[in-house]
This record gives C-alpha cells, sequence and structure tokens, in this order.
C-alpha cells in the first residue's frame, strides 16, 4: 500500500471513530443545587428524589450543608454531593463539592477569596468537582475575588432561589455579568443554572421550588465519572427553559440549533469580549462565522416566555 492510500486510509478511519464517538454522546439533564429535610429542605431525602425522577431529570446532586445525604434511587443518577457552607464577616461563602469521597469541613480564611480557594482545594482533594455558588447571595462577592482561583471551572448564573440576587442591581453586576468580566480577564469559567431548592410542599412563588434551572450535560453515559468530566471541561448548557438540539464548533464556524416547543419564539445571540452581541438570529439555527478579535464567543438563547439557555463560552 502507498504511503498516500495508508494515509488517506488511516485519516478515514480516524474521522469514522470521531464522527462514531460524538454521534454516541447524549444529553442529560441534571440539578445540582438542592436540599432536603437533612438540612434545611422541607422534604425528605426519598421525596426530593422522587420530584426529580418524575421530572424526567437523568441526575441530582443532592447538596444537604456540610453534609453528604446518601440513598438508594433506582431510576435516576445520584451523584454524592455537599454544600460547603462558610462565611466571613456575617457574607455566606458557599461551594458546591459535586461528586465526593467524604465530606468536607469549611475551611474557613481571612479573606473571601482565601474562604473560597481553601475550600475549592479542599473539594479536589476530597475527589469532588468544585461550584461557586450564588456570589450575589447577600452581596458576599463579585468577580474581583474569584479572578485569582484556582481549581474551579464553574460559577452559578441563574438560580431558582428567589433571595440571591441573581439579576444584581443598584450598581452590582449581575451574575451573568460577574461571568463575562471574568471571561473578559482571560478566565476560563463555564455557567451553571441550578434550582438551589428547598421546598417541595406547595411552593409559592418567593420560595425556592424545584424545576426552575438546570444543566444538560453532553456525555458518552450516565455515570458519575462521565458527568463529573463533562462538567469541569464545559461540555453542557445551562437553561431556565430553552432545549439545544445541537451545538457545534468547527472550522471557523459556530453552530446552534434549537429544540421547537409549543408556539415559542426564540432568539439567538453570538456574544463577545465585554458581554458585546455579535450576531443576533430569530430562526431556530444559527450559525456564527469567527473573525478574529472576539476574544471569547458564547451563545445566548432566549424564548418568548422568559427562558434562557446559556452554552459554553470557546475561545477562537
Amino acid at each position: 500500500m502507498s504511503p498516500c492510500l495508508r494515509g488517506a486510509l488511516l485519516l478515514f478511519v480516524f474521522l469514522a471513530f470521531t464522527t462514531s464517538a460524538n454521534a454516541q454522546r447524549r444529553w442529560f439533564k441534571g440539578n445540582l443545587h438542592t436540599h432536603t429535610s437533612e438540612s434545611d429542605g422541607d422534604s425528605s431525602p426519598a421525596d426530593v428524589v422522587e420530584w426529580y425522577r418524575g421530572q424526567k431529570y437523568d441526575f441530582l446532586a443532592i447538596t444537604d450543608h456540610d453534609k453528604v445525604t446518601r440513598l438508594d434511587a433506582p431510576g435516576i443518577l445520584l451523584i454524592p454531593s455537599e454544600e460547603v457552607t462558610d462565611r466571613l464577616d456575617k457574607k455566606p461563602v458557599h461551594v458546591n463539592a459535586i461528586g465526593l469521597r467524604e465530606v468536607v469541613k469549611p475551611q474557613g480564611g481571612a479573606t473571601v477569596s482565601e474562604v473560597l480557594q481553601r475550600n475549592i482545594r479542599a473539594v479536589r482533594a476530597a475527589g469532588g468537582v468544585p461550584l461557586i455558588n450564588h456570589p450575589n447571595f447577600v452581596w458576599a462577592f463579585g468577580a474581583e475575588e474569584i479572578r485569582a482561583l484556582e481549581g474551579v471551572s464553574l460559577l452559578e448564573i441563574a438560580s431558582g432561589h428567589p433571595l440571591v440576587n441573581t439579576e444584581g442591581g443598584g450598581g452590582w453586576q449581575s451574575s451573568e455579568e460577574i461571568w463575562d468580566s471574568l471571561l473578559t480577564g482571560g478566565k476560563r469559567i463555564y455557567a451553571v443554572g441550578v434550582d438551589d431548592s428547598h421546598h417541595f410542599k406547595k411552593p409559592g412563588e418567593r420560595d425556592a421550588a424545584p424545576g426552575r434551572a438546570w444543566v444538560v450535560v453532553r456525555a458518552a453515559a450516565l455515570e458519575p465519572a462521565q458527568i463529573l468530566a463533562a462538567l469541569d471541561s464545559g461540555d453542557f448548557y445551562a437553561s431556565t427553559g430553552p432545549e439545544i438540539d445541537f451545538y457545534s464548533v468547527a472550522n471557523g464556524k459556530i453552530t446552534v440549533r434549537i429544540r421547537q416547543y409549543s408556539l415559542n419564539k426564540y432568539s439567538i445571540r453570538f456574544i463577545g469580549a465585554g458581554g458585546r452581541v455579535l450576531q443576533t438570529s430569530n430562526d431556530l439555527q444559527a450559525t456564527y462565522e469567527v473573525k478574529g478579535g472576539e476574544g471569547y464567543i458564547r451563545v445566548k438563547v432566549t424564548d418568548s416566555n422568559g427562558g434562557t439557555a446559556w452554552l459554553q463560552p470557546t475561545w477562537p
């Protein structure tokens, strides 16, 4: 066999394998922040799991405060997790630990950044993936406290909890603006949506009810290691409504396709450094051609009923 033919055959095999591997990956819906009666939730772990299982979630992280709540739950993947509940000068400084081997005790520190960093390291040492929770809760911290942190790639920017000030205000950045500020400054960090649910028993509008925000992870199998690796590498999106059918970054183009729901209308925005809108489409599918100089590019999808989906940034 000639070298050219051998090379062409190897390329064909590689492309066939890559296409097959990508085709085998699936989307899995999950929640990374919820509480039960084992901490400050109003329902038992079994009842909380049953709610998410009944709503067709694929996986769930029960994140009771400073403990790992474990139970058998057929029909849904439970990932052992915890909310490491620290504070400094009455400011809540919380980090979720997703996929733990053991409980992590709050580590403390002299500054907010130090508290965050020490807890992030402890989560990693315990085998977990750290998630920085609700920065605007009691206006605890912002982009400056997060910017220099190491070993963390996840930040809550959408939350179903009604008291965490996700939208900012009074001159304080929204959680999404904090994310853009970090990305613009060169930090690689991915956006997470969570319920932070506490109230399952006839919750009202001002309660922390389930089903308000979630993540959809792309993985080859519904297994803890696969889900954790996809989260850590940004192979997922966050949503409060829209569903993504297809997302691709290849050959200098970024393509996204939305799954139509009911009679919803949609807008797709491609966003670059500083939160600048680079391109907008009102179709179900849109493609952005990378021009250079964008800094980063992320996609935001909004629907006509107030739902939003955030896809993770790419760095051209």
